[in-house]
């Protein structure tokens, strides 16, 4: 997403506030103070943001939006926190090897051209004994579920109707179903990884041998 489309998608994803908190807190509760954390396509920077606030944690954000970047970087600067946006591809993470504690990549896998690359990415560049979590939306969720989530954004009606629709064209369409995710997670180094449901949603929880 670029220019116009990006301020869009900042404003109407800004109401989604406990969303960006409770993931946030799931990261952080596995990392130790001084930990070095990856967001991949962060959007707005609203979790990146949110895992900031919550300790002493080095936390770095890549997007392949130009327009994300210079957003989440303004919004970081607003907060008064200090993390490092800038712009990369998920799958040729511009980073060395064994970089970060921690990855976590919320609602944009589905839109990435190379999963698996992105996947493999991510290992490579956690340390040893590192995790990294995807969050993204379910294929097989409910209609009633996804619009009752959109309700809880508290959006204007307008953006309302626009968000259930882009659920239901767009999102879904593009959704993964369970057997595509696990199949993808096969197909990476990581030793060890579980899929589980998370509302509307799911979460892929990778982990790096030490």
């Amino acid at each position: 997403m670029e220019g116009p489309i990006a301020t869009w998608y900042t404003r109407i994803t800004a109401g989604d506030a406990r969303g960006y908190r409770e993931c946030a807190r799931s990261v952080a509760g596995r990392l130790k103070p001084g930990a070095a954390a990856l967001e991949v396509a962060p959007g707005p920077g609203y979790l990146a943001i949110e895992l900031a606030k919550l300790g002493d944690f080095k936390v770095t954000g890549l997007d392949i939006s130009h327009s994300f970047v210079r957003i989440a970087s303004e919004n970081a600067r607003k907060a008064g926190l200090s993390i490092d946006f800038r712009q990369g591809n998920a799958s040729q993470l511009p980073f060395e090897e064994g970089s970060f504690d921690a990855i976590v990549c919320r609602a944009a896998f589905k839109n990435f051209t190379d999963p698996v690359g992105a996947l493999r990415e991510m290992h490579r560049v956690l340390r040893p004994g590192g995790v990294a979590s995807v969050f993204d939306l379910r294929k097989d969720a409910p209609r009633d579920a996804v619009e009752a989530a959109v309700d809880e954004m508290g959006l204007s009606r307008f953006n309302s109707a626009m968000t259930k629709l882009t659920f239901r064209f767009m999102l879904l369409k593009s959704a993964y179903p369970r057997a595509a995710m696990e199949q993808m997670a096969a197909q990476t180094p990581f030793e060890e990884w579980e899929l589980l449901d998370d509302g509307i949603g799911f979460e892929l929880r990778l982990s790096k041998g030490s």
